[in-house]
């Protein structure tokens, strides 16, 4: 049995189907991540946007603050700017903030001290868990480094010559 005339002789595989991309994925940082000012400015940047996040997430009495905190990894790259990679980082950073607000030691950023605290805050009601949240980001934002860069302190003009009192 012959092939129709219209078949083609040789088959083409199929084309891929053209996916709908998204945004491209956040960049990392410039070397060593702790030594590149600008993504540590991210990082920054993430940590309060997180924090904001679970403030608003806690009105949700259903919600407990450790897995509102542990939702940050799966949304680094969109909801927070960085690669996912790097959500842990500002996961820790935000709990640390969190326990320190509430007057407690925070320990290491990956330290019991930070789960025990976290553990504590869970158990008071939902709106003073929102305090302490609100709390943790205006101190951040407060003691957030500063964006400019640093200039050398410019010494006082000196006298004009040969004018003395």
């Amino acid at each position: 049995m012959s092939l129709p005339r219209w078949f083609p002789s040789h088959r083409q595989p199929p084309r891929p189907a053209t996916a709908v991309s998204g945004p491209p994925p956040p960049s990392g940082p410039n070397g060593f991540w702790i030594t590149d000012p600008a993504f540590r400015d991210r990082l920054h940047s993430a940590t309060l946007t997180l924090l904001d996040t679970v403030e608003d997430c806690l009105n949700d009495d259903d919600v407990p603050l450790t897995e509102v905190l542990g939702g940050a990894r799966d949304h680094a790259e969109h909801m927070l700017g960085v690669p996912s990679t790097y959500g842990v980082l500002v996961e820790a950073e935000a709990a640390a903030q969190i326990v320190q607000a509430a007057g407690l030691d925070a320990g290491c950023p990956f330290g019991l001290a930070i789960a025990q605290g976290l553990s504590g805050i869970e158990q008071l009601p939902a709106q003073q868990q929102q305090q302490l949240v609100r709390a943790a980001a205006h101190r951040y934002a407060i003691n957030a480094p500063s964006r400019s860069p640093a200039t050398p302190a410019t010494a006082p003009p000196r006298p004009a010559p040969g004018r003395s009192r």
